[in-house]
């Protein structure tokens, strides 16, 4: 068994922030790991912000992840994933998708979407994946497969045989599109960074 591991996803409501998480928790439970789960669900309406906790390990006793203790955070729009960069350690990972997504304020002509988060985020993470995940969604078959293109790239380099993922997927996904989401999260698995623009 590992050390405990902690890993934070964050999006908007709609973008399928908490299937992500539910099918990466159940994954590791097959697998043996401890795991517990903190979720915040915002608002269910476009923009409304919502993320997961998920810690694992051998034993686990809080779901709570604080300030500068994230080891990944997989943030499946920009701006989130800027907002959310406190949490991670020094040496953590940010895997963060490309998407924008306007919030209230910027939605109403109160705020325009700040357009350096790539650069902020170059200068601040040293561990940076940004994909563009919709386009590998897209790729797969549906554009809402994007979720799990993003735990696909997450999944690498996480001891759980493959063979569980994708038994995991087929059960929690509706199964007409059970094909799509596999292929989804095999696009993430094979993606590698050097593809970006």
């Amino acid at each position: 068994m590992m050390k405990i591991r902690n890993v934070i996803m964050v999006g908007v409501g709609g973008q399928g922030v908490l299937l992500a998480s539910e099918i990466f928790s159940k994954a590791l439970t097959i697998e043996g790991y401890d795991v517990k789960v903190s979720e915040i669900h915002g608002m269910a309406q476009r923009g409304g912000s919502v993320h997961s906790m998920i810690r694992y390990g051998k034993k686990i006793y809080s779901p709570m992840i604080m300030k500068g203790e994230a080891d990944d955070i997989l943030a499946f729009e920009l701006l989130e994933g800027m907002r959310w960069v406190p949490f991670l350690t020094e040496k953590g990972r940010l895997i963060v998708n490309s998407q924008e997504i306007d919030p209230l304020p910027v939605a109403i002509g109160k705020l325009e979407y700040p357009q350096t988060i790539p650069e902020n985020l170059r200068k601040v993470v040293g561990d940076l994946i940004i994909v563009d995940a919709v386009a590998l969604a897209k790729q797969a078959g549906n554009i809402r497969a994007t979720n799990i293109v993003l735990l696909g790239i997450l999944a690498k380099g996480i001891p759980i045989a493959r063979e569980i993922w994708n038994s995991v997927i087929r059960k929690r996904v509706p199964p007409k599109t059970v094909e799509v989401n596999l292929k989804a999260f095999e696009l993430g698995l094979l993606y590698e960074p050097s593809q970006a623009r």
